[in-house]
């Protein structure tokens, strides 16, 4: 096979569960390494592990992709001359590769039951050394593999690692790194069932798909020397390294789990996540543009990314920054595009004839999507008031007062608009000379039911002159019914 003189790279998930949120920041990596230098890159869907296949996890993580706004050149429907791209499809290939190395004494059939196994590694334990196989069927002589076969034994396929010997691998992030071979065990490479494990496969698609640089997570560094090995045995050329740091949890404490909360890539979009943002945050962990700034297109990405420059420790999933940077992206909206993009996120009892009229009071207070219903809910929801809030900084003889106040001057006023509510409420505030910050908030918790909302002034116009004059009374009423020492 020719060596390829374009690049080509790949991601490799597997249908065991929702594609992680750091997978989906490899897979844009690979993707834009790929495009920078006018090459393929590749999904191709590792699924030899059947007992812990999800249904319709092919699906979900073709779906999951194309969600973020990224495309594949070659994988499942999408014709390739490398093909097919579904590792249960390929099983007669690895077999026969695997077949290839015992034929050339790179590998042997391994008889054991589960159970010796069992016990080998029990007594490694036992004497504190690394759980190991204990190449008990590495010496079989031909004779007596001949036989076992005659009597359809089970067995696995055996990579024969050499004794002793230095396994070196340059790392584009990392530069040269060095195991042992001792520190390699004689790895299953074809299962008893005629599966490969992963190691097998990996390679063996690696190399037939013409895979030039391999980008994945840091996790995998270990299992490299497994795969050297492996491209050494079939004496094939090996592609180029690059191993990816890991996120860690917002706190900074280990790597980024299910423990810690939702990390699925799906799960950001559901919660209100922008695609676009989300891979703008994805380039900026770990690796800075050379003029340092963080707002970056997909397509300046590509431009100028290089694994190389990629920092070798680990980050920190800035929760914080994801959520500034989100809000930027949402400002970005054109507001026909972010309505469109809300609807989903729209409560049932939401009235979406009104959200042109509440949309723009929101939107600079929008951190994700889902913020919409929490950030308008009282404009169409009964809401629950805290006296305590009513009361502050203030007494109840005064708060009784403002109200008292406030209703006789709405009721009587017929242009219910921005100015109008505004010049009402600055003229009473003035008149009494009532300390502003005490009076707008107490007009904002009564009808709000909040201490943070939209513009106040803005906010009345759309509550409407009727919802604004019954939020009132029900704040006098409840300020009434509080115990008589209070008041």
């Amino acid at each position: 096979m020719t060596t390829p003189t374009l690049v080509r790279t790949r991601m490799a998930p597997s249908p065991t569960g929702e594609l992680h949120v750091g997978s989906m920041a490899i897979l844009l990596k690979n993707y834009a390494f790929a495009k920078k230098n006018g090459g393929s890159f590749l999904l191709r869907i590792e699924d030899t592990d059947k007992e812990r296949e999800v249904p319709g996890g092919v699906q979900r993580i073709q779906e999951v992709i194309k969600a973020y706004g990224l495309e594949w050149d070659e994988g499942p429907d999408k014709d390739g001359e490398y093909g097919p791209y579904i590792q249960s499809q390929r099983l007669d290939l690895y077999k026969k590769y695997a077949q290839d190395l015992v034929q050339s004494g790179k590998a042997y059939y391994c008889f054991c039951s589960r159970e010796r196994l069992e016990e080998v590694r029990e007594q490694m334990k036992i004497d504190h050394q690394a759980p190991q196989y204990d190449r008990h069927c590495r010496s079989l002589t031909a004779g007596e593999v001949s036989h076992k076969l005659a009597e359809s034994s089970e067995y696995v396929i055996r990579l024969k690692v050499p004794d002793n010997q230095s396994i070196t691998f340059n790392d584009l992030i990392r530069g040269e790194i060095t195991f042992n071979s001792s520190e390699v065990d004689d790895q299953v490479l074809l299962k008893s069932d005629g599966f490969p494990t992963y190691h097998l496969a990996v390679v063996v698609d690696d190399h037939l798909m013409q895979i030039t640089h391999i980008m994945r997570g840091e996790e995998w560094i270990s299992s490299t020397p497994k795969h050297v090995l492996l491209y050494q045995a079939f004496e094939w050329q090996e592609p180029i390294f690059a191993h990816i740091p890991l996120f860690l949890n917002p706190d900074g404490k280990g790597k980024m789990s299910k423990r810690k909360g939702a990390v699925s890539a799906q799960s950001f979009l559901d919660r209100g996540y922008l695609p676009q943002a989300l891979l703008n945050f994805f380039m900026i962990l770990g690796w800075t543009p050379q003029d340092q700034r963080e707002i970056l297109t997909l397509d300046e990405y590509i431009q100028e990314f290089d694994p190389k420059d990629i920092s070798p420790s680990s980050v920190v999933f800035d929760v914080q920054k994801l959520d500034w940077m989100n809000g930027m992206y949402i400002r970005q909206l054109l507001e026909a595009e972010l309505q469109e993009k809300l609807l989903p996120f729209l409560p049932g009892d939401f009235p979406q004839d009104r959200l042109s009229e509440m949309l723009p009071l929101v939107m600079e207070r929008l951190v994700t999507l889902s913020d919409i219903e929490q950030l308008t809910d009282f404009w169409y929801r009964d809401i629950t008031l805290d006296t305590e809030l009513l009361l502050k900084k203030a007494t109840p003889e005064l708060v009784v007062e403002q109200l008292q106040e406030v209703l006789a001057r709405f009721e009587s006023l017929s242009d219910w608009t921005v100015a109008a509510v505004e010049t009402t409420l600055r003229s009473i505030q003035e008149v009494h000379d009532y300390k502003k910050n005490q009076f707008f908030m107490l007009i904002r918790v009564a009808i709000t039911g909040k201490t943070a909302t939209p513009p106040l002034f803005e906010t009345l116009e759309v509550l409407g002159k009727e919802k604004t004059v019954a939020r009132l009374k029900a704040a006098q009423v409840a300020l009434q019914t509080m115990a008589p020492k209070n008041l």
